[in-house]
């Protein structure tokens, strides 16, 4: 079976190269691309390609005029959870990799996906060494008591944050509560030095040029720690393998799947 995908932020870093993988496979057939700027334009031009008979579309529903199996979709943390909940309620699976949206966003989403019996696969990291480190972070999580998280992105990102940090420390509180020594609210000075506090675990965000994309999570304990860490290439062809694999196992599930990881090793 041929998946029919449509690509949201298709002119993006991720998405540029998604489309380009899609317009090469066998596996999956572009039945539309979605950015604002390139509309109305060939989707194959835009991309430096021969043309390929698709038309950039502004709009979700312009899109998805053609007949699409899964939407993919790399844009922005301010309209993604509009885009998915509409493309739910058409009836369409979605593979999301935009970060930005919080365990709330998520839990709406999974009620509307459920509703609408399909699928939804959502991830802040769709790189396999992502997902790896997501999943030793959990396994050492029932060992070490104690832990923080630092992600790294260049200063352009506007989201903090970063989607696979929050993902990180929402699934680290499945497995056991953070243990801090010292509450947050007894903090002396300026409580924001301690970072954000997701899920019980603290949170700091670091935005400067020169970096692409970094996570890591130390966890502590008395005389010895453990630093587990992804650092991101400056190529987008770890997150389009990834990505591909979500948008073949979307069509076989029903609800909300989020994290590569879940993919890889099922539990």
């Amino acid at each position: 079976m041929v998946v029919r995908v449509c690509v949201a932020g298709a002119t993006g870093w991720v998405g540029r190269a998604l489309v380009e993988r899609i317009l090469e496979s066998r596996e999956f057939t572009l039945t539309g691309a979605i950015a604002r700027a390139a509309a109305g334009q060939d989707i194959g031009a835009v991309i430096g390609r021969s043309a390929v008979g698709i038309p950039v579309s502004a709009s979700l529903s312009e899109a998805l005029s053609r007949p699409t199996d899964v939407l993919v979709d790399y844009t922005s943390p301010e309209s993604v959870k509009e885009r998915v909940l509409a493309t739910v309620l058409r009836g369409v699976r979605v593979v999301v990799g935009t970060s930005g949206l919080t365990a709330k966003d998520y839990a709406e989403i999974e009620e509307a996906a459920v509703r609408n019996h399909v699928g939804v696969i959502a991830a802040g990291n769709f790189s396999v060494t992502g997902a790896l480190a997501k999943h030793f972070a959990r396994y050492a999580a029932q060992h070490l008591p104690s832990w923080e998280i630092i992600d790294y992105t260049d200063a352009s990102k506007v989201d903090a944050p970063s989607g696979t940090a929050r993902e990180l420390a929402e699934e680290l509180a499945t497995v056991r509560p953070n243990q801090l020594k010292i509450p947050i609210e007894r903090t002396q000075g300026d409580r924001t030095a301690r970072g954000a506090t997701v899920s019980g675990t603290q949170v700091h965000s670091v935005r400067l040029p020169g970096f692409v994309f970094s996570f890591e999570v130390t966890f502590g304990r008395p005389g010895e720690r453990l630093t587990i860490r992804q650092d991101a290439g400056s190529e987008a062809a770890p997150y389009v393998e990834g990505t591909l694999l979500a948008v073949q196992r979307v069509m076989t599930i029903t609800g909300l799947v989020r994290g590569l990881d879940r993919l890889l090793f099922p539990e």
